[in-house]
């Protein structure tokens, strides 16, 4: 005899929890890169859901991850006609709103931050520490500038030049991306400062569409038999005894920024 699963019939949705800083180079197990979450985000839209949502909690990171991301939800959406639904909680700002523009609708808390529409790069300047205690700085190079912005020399304005229009090319490709997935901006609004806004006044400016959390806004869409398969970033074998010097620093750099946001 054949006994049915009482919850085949319940409308399934995939839950993509997307929480941390964005890069392919920062600390295993912790930050979100696009091979880290391609299986992840496969078993999501796996098995026909009626919806994939996407709980995002993220300062940003890298502009190269946040966007293969985001296309890699979107392919996968297109090809499976499946709607994607994003929850911001505490920040979804830089490249973690990249994240966001993947969804056909974005959700955020009142309190949520979002945006952050801009390129930052920040570094030290250690030239003068090492005069001052005789280190002298050798570097030997083929092609003058190899060693671009190097944090042990006077700093050229040539550098600072190029990595300026290095800069507008990404923030050109992001205000692109915004635009192009958020129809509905408030005409007239500077929304590319790199200032961010809460979950009240992005939907005010057309960067969200409601205030709303995930549960209650999946159960007035699909019914209060909905249920939910949620799939996390598994821990790598390495994050789990400990860490390094190298990502000490990197657990530092990811501390800043969320520390950009007031967390």
């Amino acid at each position: 005899m054949h006994i049915r699963n009482p919850l085949s019939n319940r409308p399934r949705v995939s839950v993509l929890r997307l929480e941390g800083v964005i890069g392919a180079g920062l600390r295993r197990g912790t930050s979100l890169s696009d091979a880290g979450l391609a299986p992840m985000i496969a078993r999501a839209f796996a098995g026909k859901p009626v919806a994939v949502a996407l709980q995002i909690n993220s300062p940003g990171g890298s502009p190269v991850q946040s966007a293969l991301i985001a296309a890699r939800i979107r392919r996968l959406a297109d090809e499976k006609k499946i709607p994607v639904l994003a929850f911001c909680e505490d920040v979804a700002a830089s490249g973690g709103y990249w994240l966001a523009t993947a969804a056909d609708e974005i959700h955020a808390d009142a309190n949520s931050i979002l945006g952050s529409i801009g390129v930052v790069s920040a570094g030290f300047g250690f030239h003068e520490l090492i005069a001052r205690y005789g280190i002298e700085r050798r570097v030997h190079t083929a092609g003058e500038d190899k060693s671009l912005l190097d944090p042990f020399r006077p700093e050229r304005e040539r550098d600072v030049a190029r990595l300026k229009e290095i800069q507008k090319v990404i923030h050109d490709n992001f205000i692109a991306q915004v635009t192009d997935r958020r129809p509905r901006l408030k005409q007239g609004a500077d929304l590319f400062t790199g200032d961010v806004f809460t979950g009240a006044q992005a939907v005010e400016l057309g960067l969200a569409d409601a205030i709303g959390h995930l549960e209650p806004v999946m159960k007035a869409r699909y019914g209060d038999k909905v249920r939910y398969s949620v799939q996390r970033p598994r821990r790598g074998l390495l994050s789990r005894f400990g860490i390094g010097a190298s990502e000490l620093i990197a657990a530092a750099e990811e501390r800043t920024l969320w520390a950009r946001y007031g967390l």
